[in-house]
């Protein structure tokens, strides 16, 4: 293959590693138009409540995990277990909660550098809980 063709063929055990937060590993593949996502995630983590742009499918491959979508005045959270598919429109805020340790292969469209994993959000409160009134 000449150097004007792309890798097209990528082994996830040779991506590189990141920890964006405690208890969650990630690999990334960015394209051009979407990007992938492939998480650790142990047991107790939690997402905070985030929203982003990017269009989002998350599939579950092993595990147990507590997703919570905000749609304006409308609240939703649903336990999502391996072999489920939660899609997450751009800008809807949503948090996830981890039940069991789980494996999450993430789909961003378009893709971006940072998701809600990179946004560094202080005290967590998990998905379905009232966050506390700072004021």
């Amino acid at each position: 293959m000449n150097d004007e063709h792309r890798d097209f063929l990528f082994r996830s055990d040779e991506l590189p590693v990141d920890l964006p937060m405690p208890g969650v590993e990630r690999r990334r593949l960015i394209g051009d138009q979407a990007m992938i996502s492939l998480l650790t995630l142990a047991r107790g983590t939690v997402v905070p409540e985030h929203s982003h742009p990017n269009e989002q499918f998350a599939c579950v491959l092993t595990g147990e995990l507590r997703f919570a979508i905000r749609d304006g005045m409308h609240s939703r959270t649903e336990i999502a277990l391996a072999g489920d598919i939660v899609h997450l429109p751009g800008d809807v805020p949503h948090a996830v909660e981890v039940l069991a340790d789980a494996t999450v292969l993430d789909v961003f469209a378009p893709p971006s550098e940072g998701t809600g994993l990179d946004q560094g959000l202080e005290s967590p409160t998990p998905p379905g809980e009232e966050a506390p009134d700072d004021h």
